[in-house]
Formats: C-alpha cells, structure tokens, sequence
C-alpha cells in the first residue's frame, strides 16, 4: 500500500481484537502496529495479536470488489449490481413472507456506529431479528447480572480492581485471553499479596500463578459454586452488614445451603473439598474480593443459572458496590459490550431496554422522525435460532463481519443451514468459511480503515480513527450500512449520515448510558458508561447505592444443579474448548498473520496421560476425535494440564473444525449454546503424517 493511500501519520485506534481496548497505530519504521498509551494500556504495550493487527489489514487476499454468485461460483460485480441484487432479493422475501423472514448477524467486532445503524435498518425494516456474536459468549451473564443486578456489564472498573484482597477467576484465562488486563492490572495486585483463586478444569498460565485451582470438573461449576456458598454459610463468614441492608432471601438461602452435601458437591464438581474450603475462606475473609469470569462459565445451556449460582457469593459477602470487589465479566470481541449497548440485539433496542417498552419504541420513532411507522414490539430469533430456522421461516440473512460457519456450534447442521437460504449475504473482509455459502458477497473494512467508537470490558467508551483507506474498489462498512438502510427501508431520510460523529451524537440521545458524551470530550482518552457530567469520566463503580434496577436490595437466588445435555458413557472423553494467546475468535483474521501462525503452531487436543495411555496414544500422534455430530483430526498433545476424562481443543481453526463436535442444545433464558460439555471418543487415526 503507498503512501499516498494512507493518512497523515500514524492516527490513535484501537485493537481489534479482544475487549480489553488498547490503543494501537499504524508505524511506518516496521509498516506494522504499535501501541500508545491509550487509556488501558497506559505503558503502551500490547500483546502478540496487537503486534500482528496489521497483518490483515495489507493481506494481499482482501476482498476488494462485490461478489455475486453466478452458476454456483462467486464472481466480480459492480456495487450497483450487488446492491440491486441485495435490495430485489430481500424486497422479494419480505413480500412473500414478511419482515421476520430475514435475519442480520450484527458484530461485535465492528464500531457503536455501524452496529447502531444496523439495528435501526432492522427495526425500520419491521422486525427484530438482529443479534451479535456476544449471544455466543457472554448472553448467559448479561441475562443473569441484568435480572440481578440491572446492568449486565463489569461493576468495576480495571483501574479501582487491583485494591482487592482476593480475586476470583472462573471460567476465565486473563494471562493468555486478555494478558494486558493480566499483566497491567491484576499481576501486580497480586505480586503485591492479593490472593488468586481460579476455577477451570485446565491448568492454565492464569492457574499458574494461582493460590488455590479448583480443577472443576466440566459441566459441574454449579455443584461448586454452590459448595462454596454453603462453606461460607456453614463457617458464619457471611457480611451481616451488607445482606441486612442490600440483599434479599438471606434465610431461604441459608436454608438450600444447610441442606447441600459440601463433600458430595466437591467431588461430583472433582475437586478436592480441603482445596475448595480454602478457595472459600479466602474469598469471604478478603476484605473486598473481585470476581472475574469468561465463557468458561457461560458457555454452558444452563449459563444463566452457572452466572445466578456466582453473583450468591458477592452478595452473600457483600462484595458489590465498593472499589476493589465486584463481579466483571472480561468480553471476547474488542466491541462486546458495545454492539449490546447500542440495540444490536433480538430483544433490546439502543440502552437495553426491552423491545416490548412501548414507550422506549416511541422515543425511538420521534428520534427517527417515523412516528407513523410501529416499530416491532415482538422479540427476534437470536442468532442460533435464526440458523436452526433457515431454509424454513427465515428465508434471507446478512451476515456483518461474523464468520458463523466456524464460530457457531454443531457446525455441519450450519453449513447446510446456510446453503438452505434463498439469499445469504455477507460483508467481510476475506473469502472466509461463510463466505463461500454467501450469495452476494460485499467488502468491507478493516480496522485501520474506520473511524467510530467501540466500548470495552469495563465500560470505556474509545476512539477509533482510521490509518489508512480499504483497497481497491472496498467501501468503508458505515458507508454501506446506510445504502442498505436506504435501499431496503422505506424510510431513507433515516440513514443520511455525514459521518460516524452523527451517528454517535443520534445514538447517545437514545442510548441512556451515554449521554452526555461527545466525541471531543473522549478524545484520545474514554468516557465510562453510565456517563455523569460531574465525574470526570464516568460511573466507575455501579451499585453503590442502589442497584441499577432501581432497587436498594438484590436477590439472593437458589440454584440447583443442571446436567449437561451431552450425556457421558464410560469410553467418552468430555471435550471443553478455549482459546490461545495468539488467536482470535474464528481467526479468519489471526490466521492471516504468519508470525501468529509460527507461534501457535498446528492445532493441537489436550489430553491426559492416562486417558491416553488407556487408548494408546502417543504425544504428536495424530489423532481422531468424534462426537455424535462429527469427527476431527487433530495432533494430541499428552500433557497432565488437562484433567483425567476430558480433552481441550481451540476453536480458531476450520482444519480441523472443533465446532463440528460441539452441541447445539440452548440455555433456555439467554439462548447461548453448550460449547464447553461435548462426550467425544477419541482413538489413534490411520494416518500418521504429521505435516
């Protein structure tokens, strides 16, 4: 790319990867990323993806021009021509069978901006059927801390949790999965004695520097969770205090906790129950103790109960309200918590009230100068849903920077799902797996290339500004975004916007928790949602008073046990998946990077040494893995990291296809999938070429 395509110097954005939100530029020395000393990463490091986040951005395979499928191969189009397609294809379902025939898959790696745009295009189109990839990762904990709590975000912010005494880890890895959070903010916390405890059924490099690993046996977090409720009950270390002035249900409570079997509980869960009163006694005895989880906890098809069954023991501790001690869910996608925020889901229009409020529906249509027009009042298919009913009630989709072929579980139903619909499109950067099923494909642009804002784990509202400009014949996706509002609504008055700045003053008037907010107020520095005038950037600690739901007390909440949907024989093994430090989400885009690539190396299974011993396996055998839905091929690595009766793979890769082997079966509330409890046989493949 010359020069002359690029902008004045090196402009502040930030990463695009996780939700940590560190600032990165362009650097002409390296023709490559750097950070600044952005907000979170206030010394300016980054960690390997960071580095490698231009990588993508110059990938000499970017898509550059509209595809349309012709004959059953994609071939080069003019924008007009794919966006006639688009508009008479979906003209042509909506007319047939109605608006909720179609489905959009919004991003959570795109700006505020673009998914706020969206979400209007969908609702001015009459339906709700609109969700982002947060469905797969965190729904489950914002369903339970919203029902709770009030707000399903991070109580707490990154700078106020290093004054805990105790921290809390389940279900999550920090070290590899947001290392800048990790090293910059809880590693000297706890080099400076706050205790750590992790729960996770590997021993992770987070584990590694635990004082106590509860080793959880996959799909029994609930059976410990509640153990080590009922140990704090049992041993009086519940905060009197804070249950008789903020908590409700103390004695019920009590009571389901009297009743619990702490040993039986710690070893259905597999942990040692010495190990787990010790967890316990350190997280209640801490003056202020800060929770931490991850889609090791919500990845589950009784999520929500996993997240109702932690929030117990903040309350019952009072830990909740105060500087150093809270409940924070660390977000995957750089733009999590924003593309929430801003309505991009089935249920919740901009400010998550829900999509029944006729009253937020109303100041929705006076904003958007449609009051004629009755915004739908009836909550949309979320995203897993909306593949279960393609080629059946949902006719078209439009899929935004997502790569639902990889990322979405039972992955062979997926793919023929996709090939099912009458028009699927995609607007993307690459030719990824779901692309290839696309109809119309679109370009789109890179993090390098857009200018908006994006909201990360702890609420920050960040800056993006653009480096550079998309290739060849790409538009930016906020251009596009409003031609398709404009072609596909009857309302295209409604998407003229001169910049991303307009679409972030309109959404902050409908989006309660950013109020206030400006783009020059944020600068190169953030404001924190729920935005205050009087603070100098925002609401750092939430429900320190009262509750966001408005209440002085929150709800202590019985939570029994739920057996995972995959049932286990005595030859299966439990697979559980998880990330490294290297990749990214599908990875269409780390996948991308050579030096990432070099560093993780070939997908590898975790297994143990006496399960593999058991099968006569071999480190560096390649092996086969199979479930009810699928088999994969994969080289093991035979390491005690892993426990005994369970195997550890990543999902970044389409060869092998982890997702093949993961189940489908929904946590009734939010709606995620079980993508942590698969039964798997594994054996010794035929082919032992390990190229």
């Amino acid at each position: 790319m010359s020069d002359s395509d690029r902008t004045s110097g090196a402009a502040e954005s930030i990463c695009p990867f996780c939700g940590v939100g560190c600032g990165i530029e362009y650097d002409p020395s390296t023709d490559g990323a750097r950070g600044w000393a952005g907000p979170v990463n206030t010394r300016a490091e980054v960690c390997p993806k960071g580095v490698a986040a231009w990588d993508a951005v110059e990938d000499p395979d970017r898509l550059t021009t509209p595809l349309v499928r012709e004959d059953g191969e994609l071939v080069e189009a003019t924008w007009a021509d794919a966006l006639d397609r688009i508009e008479r294809c979906f003209a042509g379902i909506v007319a047939a069978d109605g608006p909720d025939a179609l489905a959009f898959f919004a991003s959570s790696n795109c700006t505020n901006e673009e998914n706020y745009v969206l979400q209007k295009l969908v609702r001015l189109l009459g339906t709700n059927n609109v969700d982002n990839c947060a469905r797969l990762c965190h729904s489950s904990t914002v369903a339970a801390m919203r029902d709770r709590l009030g707000a399903g975000a991070m109580t707490n912010s990154l700078d106020d949790v290093g004054e805990a005494d105790a921290f809390l880890v389940v279900g999550a890895n920090p070290a590899e999965n947001h290392p800048v959070i990790f090293r910059s903010y809880l590693l000297p916390a706890i080099r400076n004695g706050t205790a750590l405890i992790v729960v996770d059924p590997r021993e992770t490099a987070t584990a590694e520097a635990a004082d106590v690993h509860l080793a959880v046996r996959p799909g029994y977090d609930i059976r410990l969770l509640n153990a080590l409720g009922a140990t704090i009950v049992a041993e009086d270390r519940i905060d009197r205090s804070f249950c008789a002035d903020r908590v409700s249900g103390l004695d019920e409570y009590r009571t389901f906790a009297a009743g619990l079997d702490v040993p039986a509980a710690a070893a259905d869960a597999g942990v040692d129950v010495g190990s787990l009163r010790e967890a316990a006694r350190t997280y209640a005895n801490a003056d202020s103790a800060a929770i931490f989880s991850g889609m090791g906890l919500s990845q589950h098809h009784y999520g929500t109960a996993n997240v109702h069954a932690l929030l117990n023991l903040a309350l019952v501790t009072g830990n909740l309200g105060r500087r150093g001690a809270g409940v924070n869910p660390l977000r995957g996608q750089n733009n999590v918590q924003g593309a929430g925020d801003v309505g991009a889901l089935p249920d919740l229009l901009p400010g998550a009230r829900p999509v029944t409020d006729d009253a937020a529906r109303a100041e929705l249509a006076a904003e958007w100068d449609v009051e004629g027009i009755d915004l739908p009042a009836e909550p949309g298919l979320t995203e897993v849903e909306a593949t279960h009913a393609f080629g059946e009630t949902v006719r078209g989709a439009f899929v935004l920077g997502e790569n639902p072929a990889v990322t979405e579980p039972n992955a062979t139903r997926v793919a023929d799902a996709l090939d099912s619909l009458d028009c699927l499109v995609v607007q993307d950067l690459f030719v990824t797996e779901t692309v290839e099923h696309a109809d119309v494909v679109l370009p789109g642009s890179a993090w390098a290339e857009r200018g908006g804002t994006v909201t990360n784990t702890d609420r920050q509202v960040l800056r993006m500004r653009p480096n550079t400009v998309p290739p060849g014949d790409a538009r930016r996706d906020l251009e596009v975004l409003c031609e398709l509002g404009s072609r596909l609504t009857n309302e295209p008055g409604a998407f003229t916007y001169d910049r991303p700045e307009s679409v972030f003053e309109e959404l902050t008037r409908v989006t309660p928790q950013y109020s206030g907010m400006t783009y020059d107020e944020i600068g190169t520095d953030s404001q924190r949602w729920p935005f205050q005038e009087d603070a100098e950037a925002g609401t750092t600690v939430l429900h320190e008073e009262t509750f966001a739901t408005g209440a002085r007390h929150a709800p202590l909440r019985i939570v029994e046990h739920v057996e995972p949907a995959d049932a286990v024989d005595d030859d299966d093994l439990v697979l559980t998946t998880g990330r490294v430090i290297e990749h990214f989400n599908s990875g269409a885009l780390t996948r991308r990077s050579d030096r990432l690539v070099r560093m993780a190396g070939p997908q590898r299974v975790q297994i143990h040494p006496d399960d593999a011993a058991n099968r006569g396996i071999a480190d560096d055998d390649r092996i086969t893995v199979e479930s009810e839905r699928g088999a994969v091929s994969a080289i093991a690595e035979v390491t005690p990291a892993v426990g005994r009766g369970r195997v550890f793979a990543t999902f970044h890769t389409a060869d092998p296809l982890v997702n093949t082997l993961t189940g489908d079966a929904l946590d009734p509330v939010a709606k995620i999938p079980e993508y942590k409890h698969s039964a798997v046989r594994v054996r010794v493949s035929g082919d032992q070429d390990r190229s």
